[in-house]
């Protein structure tokens, strides 16, 4: 995991280190919480221990498990967050396994349903989620550059620039970049 603005180890430890605080607060032994996950227990614990670099495939499952969209968890191990985000203050994340790089430009905040995520996809990238955050998640996907294909309920779309897609996020979910380029669109999501 990679990232901009702040040091992607320091970001590692802080993220291994809320992930340990998540399961602990559950009372789930690492067995409970892969059983509940799907996860191995071995990956979980190098997680915790910032051995390795969770992919977003990874999170989104623990944030399945712990009810909270991947920005909600991302926030939680940033500084409180404040009614104005500079773009120089805005969390970048990278999964470089997957070719997935998001920036919270509006992240989660106490008393506020919405985000906004700016979100790019590598060529070739392919990123698929077995479930979602949270059941009923309202997300609205505007492609700004390049070409997309968003499969939700088993159907594909392809997106071009300016193309924008909306839906609840109910099962899994698969988004594909399409073309020699780089994808780039905004995801606005919104809690049920």
């Amino acid at each position: 995991m990679g990232n901009d603005d702040m040091g992607a180890a320091d970001v590692d430890t802080r993220l291994a280190a809320r992930l340990a605080e998540l399961r602990a607060d559950h009372g789930w032994s690492l067995g409970e919480l892969a059983d509940r996950s799907g996860v191995s227990r071995s990956t979980l614990s190098r997680a915790e221990r910032a051995e390795i670099s969770p992919t977003a495939a990874l999170l989104n499952r623990l944030c399945a498990v712990y009810g909270r969209t991947m920005s909600q968890l991302l926030s939680e191990v940033e500084a409180a967050p404040a009614q104005l985000v500079r773009a120089a203050d805005q969390a970048v994340w990278t999964d470089t396994a997957s070719g997935f790089t998001r920036r919270s430009v509006s992240p989660p905040q106490t008393g506020l349903r919405g985000e906004v995520v700016d979100a790019t996809l590598a060529p070739g990238a392919d990123l698929s989620y077995d479930r979602p955050p949270v059941p009923g998640l309202e997300q609205h996907l505007w492609v700004l550059e390049g070409g997309l294909a968003v499969t939700v309920r088993e159907v594909t779309h392809a997106l071009a620039a300016g193309d924008c897609l909306r839906f609840r996020v109910w099962g899994g979910t698969r988004f594909r970049c399409l073309g020699e380029r780089p994808v780039r669109y905004a995801l606005l999501v919104v809690a049920p």
